[in-house]
């Protein structure tokens, strides 16, 4: 069998491939413009198993590869970068030690998502774009008025207050820009409104999305991007791997038997902790024992903090759910239970919380048994935002 590890760049690639029957090695250097790393895979007498690192704008090359009919395997390039002591790096050596991970069966295979949850995930990414551009657009007509005298904070957006807004008496290059961000703001008003009717169609058609909405605060957006991001939640074995993997627990940095703990580690999708941080506020106000824990943990600790906590505390639920195929309200009695039946969460979320964020103890006990290693920990959404996102 062949083994190809490859350095990919957008415009070429490193490789370094063995044939294991044989033992005989090679490399070369494939540019990717020009055709040669196409003909280079298509030339190949048998299916081949091809390592890549996970980055961005390689999603074309891995669909070719996969039409070809080469077994690809995505690797973390954190994980591999640390395997390697070296202090020299150049591409030649990168593709030489991915192949030989791959040979020596030590590739951090990642777990990477369908075309179809692909599909969803540039969606929901489109539409959360376009929001944002339509919150710099209304700042923007926030500002005009406000330089005006006139202060009639989210009034402003009634017919009223644009009625209002455009009798403000503007001059030149300031009445164009007026007209321009009211035009602007209709446009994506009409745009986002047709991503969210296709993101109820998407909602509708998943029925483990459909679960999740099941939960007070929970719409089709969080939903559907808890999901496709998530992907089998059997491959996590508890909600702390899921914490780990969204990011949503703390950095440590421990010595010596001195324990340091830092903000939240970050290290997972940055969309789905927006999301779970503004669904945050709708359970709190819709969930009634999600709100008392809630306003508990306010009187222990920053307000910052609790959030961060109860968005975990519903990552983690919401985990469960999918896991136990159990819709709300069951799940709460399930994660209340002090018993534990077959399939249901080992102890109560809350507990888990509230210890995943509470200070260090004398005892000397590690926050670090929750930052396990998990097959997958990025799940290939890094391909489709740009790295000033991360």
């Amino acid at each position: 069998m062949l083994i190809i590890g490859c350095d990919f760049h957008p415009a070429w690639q490193q490789v370094a491939w063995m044939e294991t029957e044989t033992g005989e090695t090679g490399e070369g250097k494939l540019v990717n413009g020009t055709g040669e790393a196409e003909r280079f895979y298509r030339g190949l007498a048998e299916p081949a198993l091809v390592g890549v690192e996970a980055c961005g704008n390689s999603q074309w090359f891995i669909e070719l590869l996969q039409r070809l009919k080469h077994e690809v395997w995505v690797g973390d390039a954190a994980q591999i970068r640390a395997s390697y002591v070296r202090k020299q790096k150049t591409d030649k050596r990168d593709a030489a030690h991915i192949l030989r991970l791959l040979v020596e069966g030590r590739f951090p295979r990642l777990w990477v998502p369908s075309p179809e949850q692909r599909d969803v995930r540039q969606l929901l990414i489109h539409r959360h774009k376009l929001v944002e551009m339509r919150t710099r657009v209304k700042n923007g007509l926030q500002h005009l008025a406000l330089n005006r005298g006139m202060q009639k904070k989210h009034k402003l957006w009634s017919m009223a207050g644009q009625q209002a807004l455009r009798e403000l008496p503007l001059q030149g290059w300031a009445s164009r820009r007026r007209e321009d961000l009211l035009q602007l703001w209709k446009s994506l008003n009409r745009q986002i409104e047709e991503l969210d009717k296709a993101a109820e169609e998407e909602c509708q058609r998943d029925k483990m999305a459909l679960l999740l909405r099941t939960h007070p605060g929970v719409g089709a957006i969080t939903a559907l991007a808890f999901v496709v991001t998530i992907g089998d939640a059997s491959r996590f074995r508890r909600g702390k791997q899921v914490a780990s993997y969204l990011g949503l627990i703390p950095r440590e940095h421990s010595s010596g038997g001195r324990q340091r703990l830092g903000a939240i580690s970050k290290q997972g999708n940055r969309f789905l902790r927006f999301l779970l941080g503004e669904a945050v506020h709708n359970v709190i106000r819709l969930d009634e024992g999600f709100r008392k824990q809630y306003r508990q943990r306010c009187h222990r600790m920053a307000k910052g903090v609790a959030q961060v906590a109860a968005a975990r505390q519903l990552a983690v639920r919401l985990y469960w759910m999918l896991r136990t195929q159990t819709a709300y309200p069951e799940i709460v009695r399930i994660e209340s239970s002090p018993g534990r039946g077959p399939g249901q969460p080992a102890k109560r979320l809350d507990r888990d919380v509230d210890w995943a964020l509470s200070p260090p103890v004398k005892t000397g006990g590690s926050h670090s048994r929750i930052m396990v290693a998990v097959v997958g920990r990025i799940d290939g959404w890094w391909n489709e935002v740009s790295s000033t996102e991360m």
